[in-house]
């Protein structure tokens, strides 16, 4: 199966995926260019970009609500806060790592306005 992410803004707004001989069972990228005719020609409009389940390329699979990055050509999650940065497997990390150890039946949450991570007890 060859999935193709729908882009809107350079937000993913939905996933369709369609069999590998709709792309002349080709490998990406030229399997892209034949499977966005193909959802042409099925009168599917939109601007689709080809998506890697197994993250060959483009960085993530595509989800609904996902950021397609035109600089660096990838699908990411959106920031969650200001002050984290996408890391090399385009994930975003804050800037302090989170603590390997909690108190039970705590976890941590991240103090964007500190900068730190904060336990939270239950």
């Amino acid at each position: 199966m060859a999935s193709f992410a729908k882009i809107e803004n350079n937000i993913v707004v939905g996933v369709l995926k369609i069999d590998n001989a709709d792309c002349n069972n080709l490998a990406f990228p030229e399997s892209e260019i034949v499977g966005q005719s193909y959802l042409s020609s099925l009168g599917i409009e939109g601007s689709f970009l080809q998506t890697s389940f197994s993250k060959e390329f483009r960085g993530n699979f595509a989800g609904v609500g996902d950021v397609y990055n035109q600089e660096l050509d990838v699908f990411h999650k959106p920031q969650i806060f200001p002050s984290w940065q996408l890391d090399e497997t385009y994930t975003w990390k804050a800037p302090v790592e989170m603590p390997l150890t909690t108190v039970e039946g705590g976890m941590w949450d991240w103090n964007e306005n500190e900068l730190k991570w904060e336990q939270i007890i239950f």
